[in-house]
């Protein structure tokens, strides 16, 4: 099992910057990728940055060259930098974790969420 706590979320003004942390713990080595989510009122969530194992990383389209997902080694937090945020980066954000348990089960962990609200 995984456990997620989530921080760093806020408000910030249109243009600024907040940067989103996630630790794990439990069987961190079985995590497979980290990724954050977001969901905004009346909204689908949606996935807004994976970061695999492996190292590779992509983001969805709304947030490419501002946004930036990393995390310095396994045992560390991941962190979500956001850069020129906009009013629509308004959401609860979610922090993810994909675990192989054993081999092919796989399980989804979760946050508990953090507000991220951007005013204009």
């Amino acid at each position: 099992q995984v456990q997620l706590v989530e921080s760093g979320g806020g408000l910030v003004q249109a243009g600024g910057s907040l940067r989103l942390s996630c630790a794990a713990s439990g069987n961190i080595f079985g995590i497979l990728a980290m990724a954050w989510y977001r969901q905004a009122p009346g909204k689908h969530r949606e996935l807004v940055a994976r970061l695999t194992s492996g190292g590779s990383t992509n983001y969805t389209d709304s947030v490419k060259g501002r946004f930036t997902i990393s995390r310095d080694n396994i045992k560390n937090p991941v962190y979500l930098q956001m850069n020129s945020l906009k009013p629509e980066d308004t959401a609860v954000y979610y922090c993810n974790a994909l675990e192989e348990a054993t081999a092919n089960k796989y399980y989804d962990y979760w946050g508990q969420g953090t507000q991220v609200t951007v005013s204009s």
